[in-house]
Order: structure tokens, then C-alpha cells, then sequence
């Protein structure tokens, strides 16, 4: 007798018309299980047991959600999921076997599955899932009427963000949230790390546990030891009662390791024990604790670089970065910068009691040019100060800091610069030094570095060798 596909009660709703699942199974009970199923969830499924059908549909547009078996005989799921996003890299594909081994999830992830599911498929996190994706066919037909709730609408856990790499941000690290067991952030400083690794912890199956922070740029390896692992009294001076440390505290959760490429070769050799083993001994004790967590590094360094010049170890390089989540730079999404903005001055009028509306329009161009070395925290910093300052309802340039009341052009003409060609600049310097040096040939080609044959060529392309006063006729008949 046959294991049914799916399990618990799910409410019934009336068919929807944006989302055409196709469920796509080799075996035909576990085939029309699901497909019942997926009807009472309020869809109308294409189940088939041809690839090459699921295929089709993919490729006319016609089912961008495929519920696919890995294990099948013509072809696999992950084969599937390759060929699938191939046709259409914007469909959804949930990939769905007998048995769920993580490594298996986290290659499913790593390919662009959408999500990877064992069976019997939970019913209730399979309609969560549906309805997520139906949600993200649904939402150009709402834009108009989001408008007003638009920051709401865009903000991840915290985090703002409406581009296209921070949507692909967001998206990745809810797929990851579920599976991971050891991720790593890669991005500036001040671009939102910390932010990030508390929102994949807050969407993990351990959100209800702790998470323990840890910023291993700030502490020396000693005292980084002592907080990482725990001390037992008398170790060291000073240590006048045991302690445990972040991994023990953070048992069930998840440990976040801020800035984990400041750390030393000797730290690193202790902490790649405890995510190989997930075992941690105390300073000055022989007894190995077991703990089970999960664990989120970031850093602002280029690890790869810093492996082959020997300045962090390659095993714990490659342990820590099954998964890796570059975060951008505020300058890779300037498009964000309204949205953000706006959500600064909401955060800063609240606190600081101001009535703020928005910002003049000379402001609002000195965002857009500013280069933002310091990311997302700098913008903070920058709405905060002027709203401290800024008197009426608007902020304008003066009460910017002063790097950005100056015009960050590349011209000395400021806002007005246009682009030119480089031999217009030339020419335009060429007269310049020589009605400086009172039309000297002399002087002109000593401070222009070149010779007096070249600045002769140059002074008849701009007709200065004869529209000169009398004194540089002479000169320059006489040179």
C-alpha cells in the first residue's frame, strides 16, 4: 500500500488563475496524491510523468512553478532543474525526494532550486511555499496600490532594498535559511552584514533560539578565546570563576562571527574544530563539550586572496563557504537610495522630534554623485547629522556634512561640468598658459613640457601666432 504524498488537513480556496503548477513524478499514486492535494490548496496543477512534457510547459510560459522528483528514471531532478531554468530562468522549481540529507538540499539551492522538500511533503509548508511564489506573480498587478506602503512592502528583517541585487539577496537567503549549517557574508564594511545574518537567523528553523554575536575584529586572541569558548576559574589571572562560553550559551541557535578574517592562524585552527567536530573545550579544561549550532561568518576581506598570501587557512576557508552571500555596495544600488533615505528620515524624525518632509533637489543629486565608501552605515550617519541640523521641513546642502556640501565632480567647473573631448582640454590649457605667461614662447613651453615646435603647431591651430599684440609676433618671429 502506498504512502500518501502529503499530510495534515490543508483549508480549501477557490481555484487561482496566475499560478499553473506542474507536478511532474514518475510514480502515478504518489502523481495523483499530490495533485488532489494542490486542487483543494485552490491551484489547478499539469501533472505529467514526461520530463520532456514538464519541459514544454516550462518553455511555453505555460507552468512557471514544476514540483519535480529527483529520482526518476529518464531523468534526474537535478538534471531537470538545469535543463528547467535554461528554458526560463525565472521559473520556480521545488525538487522533492524520499529521503532529505542536507547536502543534498544545499546542491539543490546552489543549481537555483527554489526549495528542496522530502517526502511526505509537509502540507503546510508546501502551501506556505506555493502561495509564496504565487504572491511574487501577483505583485506588478499591486504596485500602484502599494505605493503608500512601499517601504513596508520592501523591507527583508530589517533590511531596505528594491534592486534587482538586493531582491536576488533576499530571495537566496530565505531558500538558504531553512537548510544551512555554516554561511558566510562577504561585503564592506558598513554595507549590512550584521543585518543580513540576524534576518537568515529570525526565517531559520532556530529563530526561537539565541543568537549570540561575537565581533572578532575587537578583541585580542586571548581574550577572543575566553569569550568563544569559556574559561574554567584559575586558567588565567583574573579568572576567578568558570565560565561558559558564546558557542555553549548559543547551543540550539546560531553564533554570528563578525569580521572572521581579523582573526588569527591559532584562532582559526580552534574554530575549524568546532564547525568540523561542533565541539568546544573550555581554556583551561580537558573536558570537550558537544554543542549543536549553526554558524554565520562575515567579513569585509577577500578570503581568497588572503589564503594564498597565507593569512587564513584554505580548510577553514572551504568549511565556512559551502554557502556565501555577497552583500552589495550602496553604490552597485543607488536605486535603493529613495527608499532609503526615506526610511532614515522617518527613523531620525521619530527620534529627534523633527517634521522633516524630504530634501531639496540640490540634495538629492549630491546622494546620487557621492561614491558611499562607507555603504549604507555612512547614509545613516549622513540623515541622522542632517536632521539634527536642518531648521524646516526640508534638508538642503548646507545642512549636509561638509565633504558633500562641496560638488563631487570631476571638474573644477563644478556642477556644470559636461563631459569633453580630452584634445578640447588640451587647447583650452594651451591658452590658458599663454595668456599667463604673456604670450612667452619661452615660459609657455617650459611649463607645458614641450617644445617650442609643438607649441608653435598648437598656437596655429587656435590662431593665437596671429591674432597676438605685437610683443608675441616678435617673439615668436624671433624664436
Amino acid at each position: 500500500m502506498m504512502t500518501s504524498t502529503v499530510l495534515q488537513p490543508v483549508d480549501t480556496a477557490a481555484p487561482r488563475v496566475a499560478l499553473t503548477p506542474c507536478i511532474l513524478d514518475d510514480d502515478q499514486q504518489q502523481l495523483d496524491d499530490l495533485t488532489a492535494i494542490i486542487v483543494e490548496m485552490g491551484y489547478a496543477p499539469v501533472a505529467t510523468r514526461d520530463p520532456k512534457k514538464a519541459l514544454t510547459l516550462v518553455r511555453d510560459g505555460r507552468c512557471r512553478l514544476v514540483l519535480a522528483a529527483v529520482h526518476m528514471p529518464e531523468v534526474n531532478g537535478y538534471e531537470f532543474l538545469d535543463q528547467a531554468l535554461r528554458s526560463d530562468p525565472g521559473a520556480h522549481v521545488i525538487l522533492t525526494a524520499g529521503e532529505y540529507k542536507l547536502e543534498f538540499a544545499l546542491e539543490a539551492i546552489r543549481r537555483g532550486a527554489t526549495d528542496f522538500l522530502p517526502k511526505p511533503l509537509d502540507r503546510a509548508h508546501l502551501k506556505k511555499t506555493l502561495d509564496g511564489v504565487d504572491a511574487a506573480y501577483d505583485q506588478p498587478l499591486r504596485v500602484k496600490e502599494l505605493e503608500k506602503q512601499l517601504l513596508d512592502v520592501v523591507e527583508f528583517h530589517g533590511i531596505i532594498g528594491k534592486s534587482l541585487v538586493m531582491l536576488e539577496m533576499f530571495d537566496f537567503a530565505r531558500k538558504i535559511a531553512r537548510h544551512y549549517t555554516n554561511a558566510l557574508l562577504v561585503g564592506a564594511t558598513g554595507s549590512g552584514k550584521d543585518l543580513l545574518a540576524r534576518a537568515i537567523h529570525q526565517i531559520s528553523p532556530v529563530a526561537q533560539q539565541k543568537l549570540v554575536v561575537c565581533n572578532c575584529s575587537a578583541l585580542v586572541d586571548t581574550l577572543l578565546e575566553s569569550q568563544l569558548f569559556g574559561h574554567v576559574r584559575g586558567a588565567f589571572t583574573g579568572a576567578t570563576e568558570s565560565q561558559m562560553g558564546f558557542f555553549e550559551y548559543a547551543d540550539g541557535g546560531t553564533v554570528f562571527l563578525d569580521e572572521i578574517g581579523d582573526t588569527s592562524l591559532a584562532m582559526q585552527a580552534r574554530l575549524l574544530r568546532v564547525i568540523q567536530n561542533r565541539e568546544v573545550q573550555r581554556v583551561g579544561s580537558p573536558v570537550v563539550r558537544h554543542i549543536n549550532v549553526r554558524l554565520i561568518a562575515a567579513t569585509n576581506r577577500d578570503l581568497r586572496a588572503d589564503v594564498l598570501a597565507g593569512r587564513f587557512r584554505e580548510d577553514l576557508y572551504y568549511r565556512l563557504s559551502p554557502i556565501q552571500i555577497r552583500i552589495p555596495t550602496l553604490s552597485e544600488r543607488l536605486e535603493d537610495l529613495p527608499l532609503l533615505t526615506q526610511f532614515f528620515l522617518k527613523k531620525y524624525n521619530d527620534e529627534y522630534g523633527k517634521n522633516i518632509a524630504s530634501m531639496t533637489w540640490r540634495v538629492q543629486k549630491r546622494l546620487l554623485r557621492h561614491p558611499w565608501p562607507g555603504n549604507v552605515r555612512e547614509l545613516e550617519n549622513v540623515i541622522s547629522s542632517a536632521c539634527i541640523t536642518a531648521t524646516g521641513e526640508f534638508i538642503d546642502v548646507a545642512d549636509l556634512p561638509e565633504d558633500l556640501q562641496r560638488p563631487s565632480s570631476p571638474s573644477s567647473q563644478g556642477e556644470d561640468w559636461k563631459p569633453t573631448l580630452l584634445d578640447d582640454v588640451c587647447r583650452q590649457h594651451i591658452r590658458r598658459v599663454w595668456e599667463s605667461c604673456q604670450c612667452s614662447p619661452k615660459r609657455a613651453s617650459q611649463i607645458l613640457g614641450i617644445g617650442r615646435s609643438t607649441l608653435y603647431r598648437y598656437l596655429k591651430e587656435l590662431g593665437l601666432n596671429k591674432g597676438a599684440n605685437n610683443r608675441s609676433t616678435t617673439a615668436v618671429a624671433s624664436a
